[in-house]
């Protein structure tokens, strides 16, 4: 799911209108949700303010005037979809979603300037958080498929929280070694600039 906040998007548009983009099933269940936890006055706001967009695997979408194509992720555990946000005509930002790379995402994800990668924890620590068995990667993991992909920057996101005070650190030590590029261990609420 992306969430677009609504400035400057489309001239029809107004300032503190929200787009969802997600795959129809999750519209639904938003839209639901809304319907069943919301009072009268802010249920109006759907399809006025807020807009729930369903978008289709492969589908292209302008969006903050760039180029966005959402792909399904073939998530083992429900539907999910990942996005390639074109930076430019060359340089694209992609996030593969809640789930490890697969192969079918090659086309979207390969030679990224930016590939947003779930991981769990460290590879030296999969036998404790056991990350294979939840469908997530390590640290290693992520780190061997932006090198074999060609990114550029690779920001790993998803992790568990025991590690919080020295996450940065050790995801990053563990991360180098299978990974020459830009490698990024955000904090929570941490901005990056593109």
């Amino acid at each position: 799911m992306i969430r677009m906040i609504g400035q400057g998007m489309k001239e029809d548009r107004y300032e503190g209108e929200v787009d969802i983009f997600a795959h129809g099933e999750l519209t639904k269940i938003i839209d639901d949700l809304a319907r069943m936890l919301l009072n009268k006055k802010e249920i109006a706001f759907l399809g006025s303010r807020i807009h729930l967009i369903p978008v289709a695997d492969g589908e292209e979408k302008e969006i903050l005037c760039r180029k966005i194509i959402f792909f399904d992720i073939q998530s083992s555990k429900a539907k999910q979809f990942g996005f390639t946000m074109y930076l430019n005509e060359k340089e694209k930002f992609t996030c593969c979603g809640d789930e490890p790379y697969k192969e079918c995402e090659r086309e979207y994800a390969e030679r990224s300037k930016w590939l947003l990668h779930e991981a769990f924890c460290l590879h030296s620590q999969a036998d404790i958080f056991h990350p294979y068995e939840k469908s997530h990667s390590t640290v290693k993991d992520a780190c061997e498929i932006a090198s074999a992909l060609g990114v550029e920057n690779l920001v790993l996101y998803h992790t568990e929280d025991k590690n919080l005070r020295n996450r940065r650190e050790l995801y990053t030590a563990e991360g180098v070694e299978y990974f020459k590029g830009n490698l990024i261990v955000p904090e929570d609420l941490e901005e990056i600039i593109l």
